[in-house]
């Protein structure tokens, strides 16, 4: 095992954006791994904006990706010292119009269609998919 070394300033770089801190926040929330198609179909966001959104929080060293298939599975570091702390501010952010817990809400639903365990089944909103929205 590495150690990632996560620099404060690349940190808040890549949360200044409200739709990484929707990923980090469902991220923290369940403790879960996630692939693409889940992220897509629980925030409701086109899938090319949602990937360009993973490569910036992973260059970051806020999420690791293991690759299973042709699935990719995004997590949180682990093994950070700084981890904690920025998952502690993470979960402090108010939910006030919902949409912390929409996101939350939906991936409860879309993580049922998982086979053991894993996404099989690819992004279920498909207008999300091709960017026909």
């Amino acid at each position: 095992m590495h150690l990632i070394t996560v620099k404060p300033e690349e940190v808040f770089q890549a949360l200044a954006d409200r739709t990484r801190i929707r990923i980090m926040r469902l991220l923290v929330d369940t403790g879960e791994e996630i692939c693409l198609c889940e992220l897509v179909d629980s925030l409701q966001e086109l899938q090319y904006k949602l990937s360009r959104h993973l490569k910036t929080l992973r260059q970051a060293g806020l999420l690791s990706a293991i690759k299973d298939g042709r699935w990719l599975y995004h997590r949180l570091v682990t093994g950070s010292p700084t981890m904690g702390p920025l998952s502690d501010l993470i979960r402090s952010v108010p939910d006030e119009d919902d949409v912390f817990s929409g996101d939350l809400g939906r991936f409860r639903e879309r993580i049922c269609l998982r086979e053991d365990g894993r996404c099989r089944v690819g992004i279920q909103t498909s207008d999300l998919a091709t960017g026909a929205r």
